[in-house]
């Protein structure tokens, strides 16, 4: 074993085999585990359920965080689909003729999220929404030939920064608009923004603080049939909204986390990425479709690659390697289960119940700063008191208040605290109570 060692070293020209987790920040890297010598497998695994025992899920909590990741009800069901061996060991299909079931599967997910989109098309998923933004950008530098791609100021962090890689790779200039008094996108603004270079627009319904931009349906109308309208929606939330399709998106995104993913501790999602017809063969990924066989009996073939490995380099619109197949069955399962009655349930619940932790809310002296402006189930506060305090306060009632917004949204002010609530078909009256508790001790 110590030759196989020594030899590997020696052809990788490397001393240990820490040198190969150089690049790694040490301020991050783990030194220990912090296990004594000598342990069995046994004692191993006591130690370490030990140390998970430590976590708190949301189920041990009074939370109401969300900010991109949702704690929604995950039917059963699911799982037991996913878990069968023939769609948890599908990889993305290459010789489509061989893999059928996980192509009809991928072909359902992308006939429930057409429908549900009201788009043309969607592909068979993205790795997240954030990456289905960068394509999206992309796509539109493609469709128009111009490279400047407009989005809004207030942005989830990971979506710009996803985002701003694309942008580099492709020499697209990215530029913000703010929100108007209401927390919408400001139509004003948008306008004079617009320029001959602008090769598409980016909106989100509801956006970053929970509000449902009554603004977007305007948007198409203001940037012209000469630039892309890319539309960010809340998949959850389509039981209740406006599809994008409806107000004139050209590509419509969104993350189908909230269709029976569950949190999985922050990942694995899938990005949903939709499109008009006519820009198809602009869209990055696969599109499953059904035809028949040499028999006549119908069957499924992967009819759309845009990446390299699949078209001449030259012709390929994304260098995405894969996707996120399983997880798409995931969103096909919940969507057939939920259906559009269980949908719009789902979306008149989480609404209801977010306006009813508002009231509470205003029985306090906390300001919502777009108080009067729609929200689906997220919104801003604003604590006057420090971060410090609001979370020994919020540790006292086991409760997780919310999404903390810091320096990198442009929040300085170190003697107040604001907070992007979320509330969800989970939540109950004992989660309200303890939050009322909370409010009565920072307000």
């Amino acid at each position: 074993m110590n030759n196989d060692l020594t030899d590997l070293l020696k052809e990788l020209k490397i001393k240990s085999p820490d040198e190969l987790f150089a690049d790694i920040p040490d301020a991050i890297r783990t030194k220990t585990l912090g296990l004594p010598k000598g342990m069995d497998e046994d004692e191993i695994r006591r130690v370490a359920s030990a140390y998970a025992g430590m976590n708190k899920t949301v189920n041990q909590e009074h939370s109401f965080l969300g900010f991109g990741l949702y704690n929604h009800f995950v039917p059963a069901a699911i799982s037991n689909v996913i878990n069968r061996n023939e769609f948890l060991t599908a990889y993305t299909p290459y010789q489509a003729e061989i893999s059928q079931g996980i192509m009809q599967a991928l072909f359902e997910y992308q006939s429930l999220a057409a429908e549900l989109f009201q788009m043309d098309a969607v592909n068979s998923s993205m790795y997240d929404v954030s990456t289905s933004l960068g394509e999206a950008a992309r796509m539109a530098k493609i469709i128009t030939g111009k490279d400047e791609f407009i989005v809004p100021k207030y942005l989830s962090k990971n979506k710009r920064a996803v985002l701003d890689n694309y942008a580099r790779g492709a020499e697209i200039k990215v530029k913000e608009i703010d929100f108007d008094e209401k927390g919408m996108i400001d139509l004003e603004r948008l306008k004079e923004a617009l320029n001959e270079n602008t090769s598409g627009v980016y909106v989100e319904y509801p956006n970053m603080f929970g509000i449902i931009d009554t603004n977007v349906p305007r948007v198409k109308e203001i940037i012209g049939e000469e630039r892309i309208f890319v539309a960010g929606v809340n998949p959850i939330s389509l039981g209740v909204l406006a599809p994008p399709g409806k107000f004139g998106a050209d590509i419509a995104i969104g993350d189908g986390q909230v269709l029976g993913l569950g949190l999985n501790f922050g990942g694995p999602v899938v990005g949903i990425f939709a499109t008009k017809e006519q820009y198809i063969r602009k869209m990055p990924g696969k599109i499953m479709g059904i035809t028949k066989d040499y028999n006549g009996k119908v069957a499924f073939s992967m009819i759309l690659q845009t990446r390299e490995q699949h078209i001449r380099r030259e012709r390929a619109v994304t260098n995405m390697t894969s996707n996120q197949a399983l997880m798409a069955v995931a969103s096909a399962v919940y969507l057939s289960l939920m259906g559009d009655s269980g949908l719009k349930k789902i979306g008149e619940i989480n609404m209801g119940r977010t306006r009813e932790l508002m009231d509470i809310v205003r029985e306090f002296d906390v300001t919502m700063p777009y108080d009067g402006s729609p929200v689906f189930n997220e919104f801003l506060i604003r604590l006057k008191e420090s971060k410090t305090f609001v979370c020994r306060i919020a540790k006292k009632f086991n409760l997780v208040p919310g999404y903390a917004l810091g320096k990198n949204y442009g929040y300085n002010d170190r003697n107040q605290t604001n907070i992007v609530v979320n509330v969800t078909e989970r939540n109950t009256n004992d989660d309200f109570n303890a939050y009322k508790e909370f409010l009565r001790e920072v307000a």
